[in-house]
């Protein structure tokens, strides 16, 4: 029953990522619509990438923290999140219509997600984390139901925000993550993903061209590999 109930979530994450997709062709009248580009993501890898183990991934910077409120309301520290595990934390928000914005780090996690079920040796080795620079709208409520089209069941992926833009801006700022909301309420963002050791150190930044489930996964093991040496 759990596997035939996170079927039909995926079926409906599938859905939700199409309708996030930005409406094509909205120019001039006779204007033929221009085909949407996707980000590599989307697509099954073009190079096979080097063995996990065989390159060095050098830390850049602790990875900061801030005040968070979880999707059942909780209010903790980011760092309490970060505990334990490797971690991804990818900066979003619910309500983002650009395909190669969230709706791409998203779809990459949740590839994440898959291969990790798959591999038994990783199991309880990693956690996903979506982070919503949108409190005013993201609501608990509203990660709650986000996170529940994307989730397996029990798997650690955990979706969350601040309880107010005065809290929020600090950790933009931190994890330089420039966010700017137009006047009709969307907003203009870099995408970023930050790999992130259980030392709480930033390994690896992934932005839209590089960001990729399988790479991601690549870089996890070798830090398990590195673990595991030292």
């Amino acid at each position: 029953m759990q596997l035939a109930a996170y079927s039909r979530r995926r079926l409906l994450a599938v859905g939700a990522l199409l309708l996030t997709a930005p409406v094509l062709g909205q120019g001039a009248a006779h204007e033929h619509p221009k085909p949407q580009v996707l980000a590599p993501g989307y697509a099954p890898l073009e190079f096979q990438p080097p063995p996990p183990g065989s390159y060095a991934l050098p830390p850049i910077g602790l990875a900061s923290d801030g005040d968070v409120v979880d999707s059942d309301g909780r209010a903790g520290r980011l760092h309490a999140h970060l505990d334990g595990k490797i971690a991804v934390l990818s900066f979003i928000y619910t309500s983002c219509s650009d395909v190669n914005g969230c709706p791409l780090a998203t779809h990459v996690l949740r590839g994440v997600q898959e291969r990790l079920l798959g591999a038994a040796d990783l199991g309880g080795k990693v956690r996903l984390v979506s982070f919503s620079f949108d409190p005013a709208r993201d609501s608990p409520q509203t990660l709650k139901r986000y996170g529940g089209y994307f989730k397996a069941p029990g798997f650690d992926w955990r979706f969350l925000t601040t309880a107010s833009e005065a809290q929020l801006q600090p950790l933009l700022d931190a994890y330089n993550q420039w966010v700017i909301r137009d006047p009709s309420g969307a907003m203009s963002h870099l995408l970023r993903v930050y790999l992130i050791d259980r030392s709480k150190r930033i390994r690896n930044i992934y932005s839209v061209s590089f960001l990729h489930a399988d790479t991601l996964l690549n870089d996890i093991r070798t830090l398990l590999l590195e673990a595991a040496a030292t």
